[in-house]
């Protein structure tokens, strides 16, 4: 997780826990095609896993471009339930992200990591 990104960027990636069959990847900073590859890569492993959810916590992100945007795309295209893919907490950039590609209408976006962990899948 504390992979280089070439003195760009901090690790992108924060943490990754299981917490009642969900995975939650806690994501920071910039997601952007700098740092893409490590978001991928985690994501991926956790969707390998085949978990009930897989909730992506943006709460720390402060921008997303849409290399980021499609990493999470991609990530939820590897789980047999889509809709288990669940986002928490996206700030207003973030948010705003989310709202204008459209993709706000695609993923379950959460408040709080107990609304998505509460959520149905």
């Amino acid at each position: 997780m504390g992979e280089e990104t070439g003195g760009l960027h901090d690790a992108p990636v924060t943490g990754v826990e299981e917490r009642a069959g969900a995975f939650v990847v806690r994501l920071a900073g910039e997601l952007d095609l700098y740092n893409a590859h490590i978001v991928r890569e985690q994501l991926f492993a956790a969707a390998a896993r085949a978990p009930e959810r897989l909730i992506v916590d943006l709460g720390a992100v402060t921008f997303i471009d849409s290399t980021g945007l499609g990493v999470l795309i991609e990530a939820r295209s590897r789980l047999p339930n889509r809709r288990s893919l669940l986002l928490v907490s996206p700030g207003l950039e973030t948010r705003r992200a989310l709202e204008i590609s459209g993709l706000d209408r695609h993923f379950g976006v959460h408040d709080s990591l107990d609304a998505a962990l509460a959520a149905p899948v």
